[in-house]
């Protein structure tokens, strides 16, 4: 192998060397967009978990949720038996938030699909401190 093209890495301490530049590594890919929420789309018809009022855990927060919510966002259900909607209704049951599966509104406030909530890493906005 040449020069240009070494075998080996070099070693810690070594004297710099040149690297070898392919232009085809220069294409930038498309830029992604995070996922924040999915508010353009209409979820009205779909479900939703609605709660005694809850405050966000967040430190200097202060908003209050009457819905189940992900980063401020309601999340939302297509069917009312959905397994996920079901288990997450039944936790907020054991924390005493008094759940009630409701037909979802616009005007509740903005929502998000709970299936591409959990596609993009289940983001929060605040853990409750200890």
């Amino acid at each position: 192998m040449s020069e240009r093209f070494p075998t080996t890495h070099p070693q810690a301490g070594s004297s710099p060397q040149r690297g070898v530049f392919l232009e085809e590594e220069t294409e930038l890919a498309e830029e992604e967009e995070l996922w924040t929420d999915d508010t353009r789309e209409d979820h009205a018809g779909w479900f939703c978990v609605a709660t005694d009022p809850f405050p966000c855990p967040a430190a200097g927060c202060t908003f209050v949720a009457n819905y189940m919510t992900a980063v401020h966002l309601i999340l939302v259900w297509e069917e009312r038996d959905d397994p996920n909607l079901l288990r997450h209704a039944q936790r907020a049951q054991q924390v005493g938030r008094n759940p009630r599966v409701v037909a979802y509104q616009t005007e509740f406030g903005p929502s998000a699909s709970y299936y591409a909530w959990e596609a993009s890493g289940r983001p929060v906005h605040g853990i409750k401190a200890s």
